[in-house]
């Protein structure tokens, strides 16, 4: 077993024109700070970073590893969830979507794809050129709006769905593959990859890719009133990336999972900063321990009631608390004697 990595902390919620979110060196030296040793840095954020740059220039991406290790902290991953909601979007969701892409891309579905298949590409290359051995993302979705079966599904378009979305994603794959990068999909309600079933679904189209790994996020899994803990069970694995993200489900008799098309704060299920939720996180980062998951407990402020700052500096504690520094012995060690294949022998009537 390994000590987890951490505490890091995802930077997209945070960035902003105002000091210090408004550059990478400025908002870095805020995390620090406050007892962060990561960052997760979101690619679309092209004012904070050049994702096509960090792909074909060593150099950049040096010089940036340079920055931020300077300042005392390690970069965890990149993160690409906005490129790779785009590589599949179905036409229904076209317009809300647009806003996730170059203005140049907009009204045109077919470039806005290539763009962002081509912007995974780069994170590839440039998670290589920054000596990361993992990568965020989101899968994409050509089945959400039928998620639950009623008008009723026409026999065979789930397996068509699947089959496209892994067409689309296996050149992706290979190419991360060729780089050492894993692609660490973040199993999110929206995305076709929203649970551990349609996860294998995916991973069944791709031949069961080495590359094809998970991001554990468990808001989204009490959100659904998914298992969180036995998921760990299933799919350690593959898991490769980890949001520290905490949430809470609490249904009405008026309202549960679906929400009533409210706003976040009148959810049933709703997101909390980090200790304010229902998530064992505890039990967690046991089991992840015990694994021995070797990445980064990174994490993620999404919340209806608390400012970013508080939950980001309550998180950097909260999650510095919960990560278990593992043992280098046994407990039972000082009752233990010398041992050896005879002596075992012996000891079972064998000699």
């Amino acid at each position: 077993m390994q000590t987890i990595k951490g505490p890091g902390i995802f930077l997209a919620q945070f960035l902003g024109d105002q000091p210090p979110f408004n550059s990478l060196e400025s908002i870095c030296r805020w995390a620090k700070e406050l007892g962060f040793k990561g960052v997760q840095i979101p690619t679309w954020a092209t004012d904070y970073f050049d994702l096509q740059k960090a792909a074909e220039s060593k150099t950049y991406a040096d010089e940036i590893k340079g920055l931020i290790n300077e300042i005392g902290l390690e970069i965890t991953e990149l993160s690409t969830h906005l490129q790779g909601q785009l590589v599949a979007v179905h036409p229904a969701y076209d317009e809300q979507f647009d806003g996730f892409a170059p203005a140049q891309y907009h009204n045109n579905p077919k470039a806005r794809t290539e763009w962002a298949v081509q912007q995974l590409k780069y994170a590839a290359k440039a998670s290589a050129n920054l000596g990361l051995t993992a990568h965020a993302t989101f899968s994409g979705a050509l089945l959400w709006q039928t998620v639950y079966p009623w008008p009723q599904r026409p026999q065979g378009l789930v397996d068509t769905g699947f089959t496209e979305l892994a067409k689309r994603w296996r050149p992706i794959l290979d190419t991360f593959d060729e780089q050492g990068v894993d692609v660490c999909y973040e199993i999110h309600p929206g995305e076709d990859l929203h649970d551990g079933v349609s996860y294998e679904r995916f991973l069944e189209k791709v031949d069961n890719h080495p590359r094809a790994c998970l991001l554990y996020d468990p808001s989204h899994f009490v959100l659904q009133c998914l298992d969180y803990l036995a998921y760990i069970d299933h799919y350690h694995e593959r898991i490769k990336a980890f949001h520290v993200k905490d949430a809470e489900f609490n249904p009405t008799g008026k309202q549960g999972v679906y929400g009533g098309y409210t706003g976040w704060v009148e959810r049933a299920g709703r997101f909390r900063s980090l200790g304010d939720g229902q998530v064992d996180f505890k039990a967690i980062f046991s089991k992840l321990t015990a694994y021995d998951f070797k990445g980064w407990a990174v994490m993620e402020w999404e919340c209806a009631l608390k400012h970013p700052e508080d939950g980001a500096r309550e998180g950097a504690v909260f999650i510095n608390d919960n990560i278990i520094r593992v043992t280098e012995k046994t407990f039972d060690d000082f009752a233990g004697g010398d041992a050896d294949e005879a002596s075992n022998r012996r000891l079972l009537g064998l000699e």
